[in-house]
C-alpha cells in the first residue's frame, strides 16, 4: 500500500468532519503555540501580561470562524497581530494566526480579497518591524517567507479542490451518459425484438391462415394433400415458435457465467429455405435468383436481409393476391441489393400494418435504403440496398 493511499481515508474523514470542531481545535492549537513564548520566555524578553495574553488570544480565537466568515476572521486577526507586536509583551516570534488566515483566504476568498490581504500583511510586517529596536535582518525574511508560503499553500489547496471538483463533475457526467447509453441500447433492443416478433408472427400466421382456409376444400377433394397441408401448418407453427424462443432468449436472465443462451439469428443463407417454405405453404410460385459474388455481411445486416425478404413475401401472401413472386439478390463490391417483385394488385392494394415501415427502418438501421412501388410489369416491388462489410468498415475508418 502506498503512502498516499494510506492517508486518503484520514484526509477524507477530516474533510467530512464538523468544520466548527476542526477550526476550534486549530484555534486552540494556535493559541497554545503563541502562548509558549510567554510561558517560557527567552532571557531578556518581557514577561507575560494579561494584556499581552488577550492580544495573543485575539489572533487565535477568530480562527474558529475562518471558513464560515473568512474575511471577518482575517480582518480580526490582522488587527490583533500588529497590536500584539507593538505592545511588545512579548512580540510574536511567529505569526501563526496570520499564516492561517492567509492560507484560508488564498483557498476560499475572491482574487481581490486574497491579494489585498497578502499585500496588507506584507506591508504590516515591514512597518511593524521598523518599530522594534532589536530587529535583525533575517527576521524580515523569516516573517515574509512564512506569510508567502502560507499563501502559496492556500493557492495549491484551491487548485487541488477545483481539480477534485472537476473530476467529480466529470464522473457524474460520465455516469449520466452511461445511464443514457444503457437506456438507449435497451430501447433499441426492445424495438429490434418488436420488429422481429412482428415479422415472425405476421409471416407464420399468414401462411397458416392461407393453409387453414384451403383446408376444408382440400379435405373433400384430396385427403392426402389435406394431410400435407396440416403438416405444413404444424411445421410453420413450430418454426415460428423456435424463432420466437430464439428472439426472446435475449430477455432471459443471464447464466452464472454471464452468458445468455441464444441460437443463431437467421441470415441470407436461410433465404432459400424461406422461399421454399412460402411456396410449399401457400402455393405461391416463388423464385430466388442470385447474381454476383456473395460477400460477408455484418450480423445485423444478415438478420435485416432475411427479415425484409420475409416481410415482403408476407405482404405478398396477405395483400397482393399474386400468383408469382421473385426474390433477387444482386451482390456488388460495396452493397447487396434485394429486390422482391410480385404480379399482384400493385400499390393500390393495402399493405396493412407497419410492414413497409419496418422494412425501411431495418434498412436505415444498417446504413442502407429501401424503395417501394410498382413493378416494371405491374404488381408490387420492394428494393432494399444494404452495405456489405467492406463498405461499413471503410465508413467507420
Amino acid at each position: 500500500m502506498s503512502l498516499r493511499s494510506a492517508f486518503t481515508p484520514v484526509v477524507t474523514r477530516w474533510r467530512t468532519a464538523n468544520p466548527y470542531a476542526l477550526d476550534t481545535a486549530l484555534a486552540a492549537l494556535v493559541l497554545f503555540a503563541v502562548s509558549l513564548q510567554w510561558i517560557f520566555p527567552d532571557e531578556g524578553d518581557d514577561r507575560l501580561t494579561w494584556r499581552g495574553w488577550l492580544l495573543g488570544a485575539a489572533t487565535a480565537v477568530p480562527l474558529v470562524w475562518r471558513r464560515r466568515s473568512p474575511c471577518a476572521s482575517a480582518w480580526a486577526v490582522s488587527a490583533a497581530t500588529p497590536a500584539q507586536a507593538l505592545y511588545h509583551a512579548p512580540p510574536p516570534d511567529v505569526m501563526y494566526g496570520g499564516m492561517v488566515v492567509l492560507y484560508t483566504l488564498a483557498a476560499l476568498a475572491r482574487p481581490w480579497q486574497r491579494r489585498l490581504m497578502l499585500a496588507g500583511w506584507v506591508i504590516g510586517v515591514v512597518v511593524t518591524m521598523q518599530h522594534q529596536a532589536d530587529k535583525q535582518p533575517f527576521e524580515y525574511a523569516f516573517h515574509l517567507m512564512g506569510l508567502v508560503c502560507a499563501y502559496a499553500l492556500g493557492m495549491l489547496s484551491r487548485v487541488q479542490r477545483a481539480y477534485t471538483t472537476e473530476l467529480e463533475d466529470r464522473a457524474r457526467r460520465l455516469e449520466r451518459e452511461r445511464a443514457a447509453d444503457t437506456a438507449r441500447a435497451r430501447a433499441e433492443e426492445r424495438s429490434r425484438i418488436a420488429r422481429d416478433m412482428h415479422d415472425i408472427l405476421a409471416h407464420a400466421v399468414s401462411l397458416m391462415v392461407v393453409q387453414a382456409e384451403a383446408g376444408p376444400v382440400v379435405v373433400r377433394k384430396d385427403p392426402e394433400r389435406a394431410e400435407a397441408t396440416f403438416d405444413t401448418i404444424a411445421s410453420t407453427g413450430r418454426d415460428a415458435m423456435a424463432q420466437l424462443r430464439r428472439i426472446l432468449g435475449v430477455l432471459k436472465e443471464q447464466r452464472p457465467d454471464g452468458e445468455t443462451a441464444r441460437l443463431p439469428q437467421p441470415s441470407v443463407a436461410a433465404l432459400p429455405r424461406l422461399v421454399r417454405q412460402v411456396q410449399e405453404s401457400t402455393g405461391l410460385r416463388t423464385e430466388l435468383r442470385t447474381t454476383g459474388e456473395p460477400c460477408p455481411l455484418p450480423s445485423d445486416t444478415e438478420v435485416a436481409a432475411y427479415r425484409v425478404v420475409q416481410e415482403a413475401l408476407t405482404n405478398t401472401v396477405k395483400h397482393a393476391r399474386a400468383s408469382r413472386a421473385v426474390v433477387e439478390l444482386d451482390w456488388a463490391e460495396d452493397q447487396v441489393t434485394l429486390t422482391m417483385t410480385d404480379d399482384g394488385r400493385g400499390p393500390s392494394a393495402p399493405v396493412g400494418g407497419h410492414g413497409l415501415i419496418g422494412i425501411r427502418e431495418r434498412a436505415a438501421a444498417c446504413g442502407g435504403s429501401a424503395e417501394t412501388g410498382s413493378g416494371p410489369d405491374g404488381g408490387f416491388r420492394v428494393v432494399v440496398r444494404l452495405p456489405v462489410a467492406a463498405d461499413r468498415q471503410g465508413a467507420l475508418g
